[in-house]
């Protein structure tokens, strides 16, 4: 792929991510966190926008923190390449774009249980939704709109119902998942190899086992991975069905 040119959906796509990039670190100097406006709340959040079920991936974790948009890149560019120029750039953006949505779903549909339980955990403990909504109101500078009450400051259930609520969900790594399953349903002989497991293994056995991982990662949800692992999972379910489709029509057309 090296010295190769770049197609034309996988090109853009790595401009307009670097863009959205450039653009919160010149706004975060300004004391503006663009997360907050373009990430991708919860749908029951207060913070929560029809227009961030696009834009949230497109946005990555704020600077000085590279690694997360560098990885994401280097996979854009490495596999969306190769998947760009196999299926055509109208189905490369439509398999992009609809990976993107699957993660942000099925992240939210776990949510959504998670934040059922908590809900009924909150009312048990005597305190108001409303009191909670209400405290979790943001405004560009990510700071709390309402003051929020001792009653919710001092609840464990509270805290956690509303860090739901003000926690946005950034970057393409649902649409990148979509991505990698796609290329290795496309190419399942060809060897992937990793900076710390240099050795080759094969994408039909290498992709199952990330995908492992990250449904263990998933549902332990340990306390120190801040990672959206059901956002990955959701893209690779979308990625998987797309491009089987794909293949199915056209052996259909041969």
């Amino acid at each position: 792929m090296i010295g190769q040119p770049i197609p034309t959906i996988t090109k853009n796509l790595l401009i307009i991510n670097g863009l959205f990039f450039l653009a919160s670190i010149v706004f975060q100097s300004k004391g503006i966190d663009l997360s907050v406006i373009l990430g991708a709340f919860y749908p029951g959040s207060p913070n929560f926008e029809s227009w961030q079920i696009v834009t949230h991936m497109f946005m990555h974790a704020s600077y000085p923190e590279i690694s997360h948009i560098l990885f994401n890149m280097f996979a854009l560019w490495s596999f969306g390449s190769t998947v760009e120029s196999t299926i055509g750039q109208k189905n490369f953006f439509k398999l992009y774009l609809f990976a993107g949505f699957g993660g942000f779903f099925l992240f939210n549909l776990v949510n959504y249980i998670e934040i059922s339980q908590l809900q009924k955990l909150v009312e048990a403990d005597g305190i108001s939704l409303s009191e909670v909504y209400n405290a979790s109101k943001l405004n560009i500078h990510r700071e709390l709109i309402n003051q929020t009450t001792a009653q919710v400051a001092n609840n464990a259930n509270a805290i956690a119902l509303a860090q739901q609520y003000t926690t946005p969900m950034v970057g393409a790594s649902g649409a990148i998942y979509g991505l990698l399953i796609a290329f290795a349903v496309l190419y399942p002989d060809a060897k992937l190899a990793l900076i710390f497991f240099p050795v080759g293994v094969k994408a039909k056995y290498f992709i199952p086992i990330l995908i492992f991982i990250e449904l263990f990662l998933g549902v332990k949800n340990y306390d120190w991975n801040n990672v959206a692992h059901f956002a990955h999972l959701g893209g690779a379910l979308i990625g998987f069905l797309f491009i089987r489709n794909w293949k199915k029509n056209l052996y259909r057309r041969n």
